[in-house]
């Protein structure tokens, strides 16, 4: 009896052994999955940020590049005559723009001046305060200060023909902003029509109207269209600020030079 109740004692605890083992098994292994599936989870994670950081670069360089590409698509042959016209007609808009900027003054100040001098010092002093300033109401002034020695109607007739020279001066270059702006769209259409024209002889080579077979020539057509509207747009806007300069200019002076012709005619007087 002892050595039975010896063996089923030996036999319990090796089968509550076994049963803890495979009970610590068991719950070894849903850590050892939550490991796996968090390693997983980084590792999508990392991908998904991979692949996002890739879209935000493509993103930026959508613009230029996209241009770039579109221009180069355009073909050599008229985009490179519309990129010309953008050239040119710049390179006159910078240099109008900073001559009138350097035209305009302060014309209350020169009219208050060039009297104060009059009265004070006689023509010759007048002469004098419109030498040392810039521009062309300055310009004018002079002109007509200079010529009051041979009386009040020569230098009014002076004044204004000199008054045209200088508004001759202003509008100096422009009528080649409005050439350029008028001429990069028609550039523009005349590659459309022959970019067309192109698909049609595409059209009659294949004997088949296939979309793919004339995309082509239909995308280079309204690519130059396209950047012909841009260049002109682009112009279009400079050129309407430099024509509002002008006029700005222009007022100032026509205003100047009746201010010095009824100064010379008081001063005569005296």
């Amino acid at each position: 009896m002892k050595r039975l109740f010896s063996i089923l004692a030996i036999t319990g605890l090796m089968t509550f052994g076994n049963v803890q083992a495979q009970d610590s098994t068991a719950a070894a292994a849903p850590a050892t999955e939550q490991v796996a599936d968090s390693t997983t989870t980084a590792t999508t994670d990392d991908a998904a940020a991979t692949a996002t950081t890739d879209d935000a670069a493509a993103e930026e360089v959508t613009f230029t590049q996209s241009m770039k590409k579109r221009f180069i698509e355009g073909g050599p042959a008229f985009m490179g005559i519309v990129l010309l016209c953008l050239i040119l007609g710049l390179a006159i808009v910078i240099e109008r723009i900073i001559y009138l900027n350097l035209s305009t003054t302060n014309t209350k100040k020169l009219v208050n001046d060039v009297e104060a001098a009059l009265n004070s010092g006689g023509v010759d002093a007048a002469k004098e305060v419109a030498r040392n300033t810039s521009g062309p109401v300055a310009s004018i002034f002079y002109q007509g200060l200079d010529r009051y020695s041979h009386g009040l109607d020569s230098a009014e007739k002076s004044i204004v023909a000199y008054g045209g020279v200088q508004m001759g001066q202003l509008e100096k270059n422009v009528s080649w902003i409005s050439l350029f702006i008028a001429l990069a769209p028609m550039l523009g259409f005349m590659g459309t029509v022959i970019g067309m024209i192109e698909a049609f002889d595409q059209i009659q080579s294949a004997g088949s109207m296939e979309p793919s077979l004339v995309a082509g020539g239909i995308k280079v057509a309204l690519l130059t269209t396209v950047f012909g509207l841009i260049v002109a747009i682009i112009l279009q806007v400079f050129y309407n600020y430099i024509t509002a300069k002008i006029d700005s200019i222009v007022n100032d002076m026509e205003d100047a030079s009746i201010s010095l012709v009824d100064m010379l005619s008081d001063y005569s007087k005296k």
